[in-house]
């Protein structure tokens, strides 16, 4: 498969894995309003594979602020680590939601790598998160 054309089946398989909702920020297309993304984990420019397995869902902002990377450093620490892989890796292993449900909080290395890399925590997305907590829609149940 070339890198723009993924056959209608195959992105239908990766929207209903990552439940129509992009894999950083968590944010649904229902909420939105708009399409999510196809986002290649390992960037096709690094080798990635236009395939089931390196593809998940991404809202438009995390995966411009994605881009063509992997890896990141630590905001606090400078360590590198990898960007979190939402394919493999478990959400609520690596974030967490503050208290009042609109900032993400990273839990591991990988976490504070994503949030800082992804900007996760994008004034324009907490703000509209204040408003989807109001209306009940926000933060996701699982």
């Amino acid at each position: 498969m070339s890198r723009s054309y993924v056959p209608k089946a195959l992105r239908e398989q990766i929207t209903a894995d990552a439940r129509h909702r992009c894999g950083y920020c968590l944010t649904s297309s229902s909420i939105t309003g708009t399409p999510m993304e196809l986002d290649h984990i390992i960037p096709v420019s690094l080798g990635g594979p236009t395939a089931r397995e390196n593809l998940w869902l991404a809202c438009s902002m995390c995966n411009d602020h994605k881009g063509n990377r992997i890896a990141a450093s630590d905001p606090h620490t400078g360590e590198i680590s990898r960007i979190f892989d939402p394919r493999r890796q478990v959400w609520q292993d690596h974030f967490g939601w503050s208290t009042e449900g609109d900032i993400v909080m990273g839990k591991t290395l990988t976490g504070r790598v994503t949030i800082a890399a992804v900007r996760l925590n994008r004034a324009e997305l907490v703000e509209a998160r204040r408003g989807w907590i109001i209306v009940g829609w926000h933060p996701p149940k699982d």
